[in-house]
């Protein structure tokens, strides 16, 4: 069960997993996307029909008779789950033998929930991982069954880490599975609640940039945030064209350094400088954040530098909040 590019790598994995039998694969919907609103079957749907799985289900609610019956029909001694989207309720979860079995992108009981790399990586993490659980009837609290980890570096994205997990996760779920088809998976090991710690599911608006937060707890939230929901400013009224917001997403930046002492007033979110290579530097509520790559609204990504050719910001600008 799954919806993600995420879990397209899980079940690619899965399926090159001598012991696993894949009887069948649940996702979502399809769904209208873009612009043109093309209604279009999520990654884990398009790999399976792709790689030529034939029993591929696409209820609106997994818990339903219909579905229900489905999956007994299939006779699954294990349900695999990754990126889903949709809770499983206790009938679901005792339908198969061995139990539903999820990969969950965080090293629980940390950032249990929706968005655990965006968390990580905004928190300033540097280790996250995957862990492999028996899934309950909460939210990812279930024993866990193997972890395995990874490094996070100083430039990583949350598309980078998230592409890195994938990978990671369908390892762990292919040696998981490798254990219990041979007898030699450890015993589970329960969470402890107390540790647990929660990343709710993002929404765009949470993208807004608070120039007045330290340099980097900015720094960290674009790179969290990129490629989903995108950190985001706004231009200054002057600089917006007819019918659009002004609104400026900043794909990569870096921290400036010291503030010299005559911009040190300057209010957060004002561009204080214009470097030698014509980058934009906007004063934070500590330092100052340098800007290299950002997309305006209605444009296409390019470089800062590219940008103030066609709008150019100057020393005293400030960038808004709305």
């Amino acid at each position: 069960m799954g919806s993600s590019p995420a879990s397209a790598m899980c079940l690619k994995a899965l399926l090159s997993t001598p012991c696993v039998e894949v009887v069948g694969v649940v996702t979502p919907p399809d769904r209208p996307v873009g612009r043109g609103k093309v209604v279009m079957p999520c990654p884990c749907k398009a790999f399976a029909v792709e790689r030529g799985i034939t029993s591929v289900i696409t209820p609106d609610n997994v818990n339903s008779p219909e579905s229900m019956a489905q999956l007994a029909e299939w006779r699954p001694d294990a349900i695999a789950v990754v990126a889903f989207g949709q809770f499983l309720k206790k009938p679901l979860l005792d339908l198969p033998p061995l139990g539903c079995i999820n990969c969950h992108f965080s090293l629980l009981p940390k950032y249990r929930g929706a968005a655990p790399v965006v968390a990580a990586i905004a928190a300033g993490d540097r280790l996250t991982g995957v862990t492999v659980m028996k899934m309950g009837v909460g939210m990812d609290d279930g024993p866990i069954l193997m972890q395995r980890y990874e490094p996070i570096c100083l430039d990583t994205t949350g598309g980078m880490l998230m592409d890195d997990l994938a990978i990671l996760g369908g390892v762990a779920l292919s040696q998981t599975f490798k254990q219990i088809s041979d007898g030699t998976l450890a015993a589970p090991v329960l969470q402890n609640d107390a540790d647990a710690t929660f990343a709710y599911k993002l929404k765009k608006s949470d993208g807004l940039i608070d120039w007045s937060a330290p340099v980097l707890v900015i720094d960290r939230k674009i790179r969290a945030y990129c490629p989903w929901p995108g950190s985001y400013t706004f231009l200054p009224e002057r600089m917006r064209r007819k019918g659009n917001s002004g609104r400026l997403v900043v794909l990569k930046a870096e921290v400036a350094g010291r503030v010299a002492p005559e911009h040190r007033s300057a209010a957060p979110g004002t561009v204080i400088e214009i470097d030698d290579k014509f980058r934009p530097i906007v004063r934070c509520g500590d330092t100052a954040l340098r800007l290299l790559v950002v997309k305006p609204e209605g444009s296409s990504e390019m470089t800062a530098a590219a940008f103030l050719r066609g709008r150019p910001l100057k020393p005293g600008d400030c960038l808004l909040n709305s």
